[in-house]
């Protein structure tokens, strides 16, 4: 449950992903095929928008979404404008492809240091890349503390608090002033967009910018640039059929040397 929230304005970044349903691939040059398979919202990042969503409702606030990427990439901010956020920021430059999380987190930083902020709201990863690091690298960037993996948000006056869920522990972690949040998909569902929210969104503006415009040099970011990238990869091998067992008495025997030799057990 959320308090009265003195918090007036969010940042979410979002990433427009390929559709983890898709048979995805790589282009000619290692990074991902962003125009042979359908993209969208990436679903972790779903989450964030809804949590940010559901502190400035219980306050007095708005939304801004922010993402990086291709031409395409402003179907995640329709997305995520259809769900409710009040306002979208698009960078959008042909010097970005192949950039890695390093330069992902610069672009980003810098884009959010021209936006007004109180919080800076992320998902824990990204569906294609699973990282999970560039929340911290963007709030190492701005010089804010950084509070990660949460499951659950309270925010009251200019305080934070969340839970983090770990395998053996759970984790509450209380910080204030300006913040780096980052959630997982513990936090509850995401909405669904509803169709007032859909023909609102029609009006809401999104505004596009270049790394000019946020004073990123191209020699910065990049494939070219990348500190990180896919020197090579091979495609799945295909299925193969199983092995079918007749148990003659002694099937969990032979399923036990079976998952011995998978070294399951």
């Amino acid at each position: 449950m959320h308090r009265r929230v003195l918090v007036t304005k969010i940042v979410v970044a979002v990433k427009y992903v390929p559709d983890a349903t898709a048979d995805r691939n790589f282009s000619a040059d290692n990074t991902v095929d962003r125009e042979g398979v359908d993209g969208l919202l990436s679903e972790l990042d779903e989450y964030a928008v809804e949590q940010a969503l559901q502190v400035v409702e219980a306050g007095d606030g708005e939304v801004t979404v922010l993402t990086v990427g291709p031409e395409d990439a402003a179907d995640a901010v329709r997305k995520a404008l259809q769900m409710g956020a009040d306002a979208g920021v698009h960078v959008q430059d042909d010097a970005i492809h192949g950039s890695d999380a390093f330069a992902t987190s610069l672009i980003l930083a810098k884009a959010i240091e021209k936006l007004e902020y109180d919080l800076v709201f992320f998902g824990m990863a990204s569906t294609d890349g699973g990282l999970g690091v560039v929340p911290t690298l963007v709030a190492e960037r701005l010089g804010l503390p950084a509070v990660t993996f949460a499951s659950e948000i309270t925010v009251d006056g200019d305080t934070v608090k969340i839970r983090r869920d770990g395998d053996v522990a759970t984790q509450e972690i209380e910080a204030s002033g300006k913040l780096v949040v980052s959630v997982t998909d513990q936090t509850g569902e995401a909405r669904y967009p509803s169709f007032k929210g859909i023909m609102a969104a029609k009006k809401k503006p999104v505004e596009e910018w270049t790394l000019e415009d946020i004073g990123v040099d191209a020699s910065s970011v990049g494939l070219d640039n990348a500190w990180t990238k896919v020197e090579s990869y091979e495609p799945r091998p295909p299925r193969t059929a199983g092995e079918i067992v007749t148990d003659e008495g002694d099937g969990g025997a032979k399923l036990v040397e079976f998952l011995a030799a998978k070294k399951f057990v």
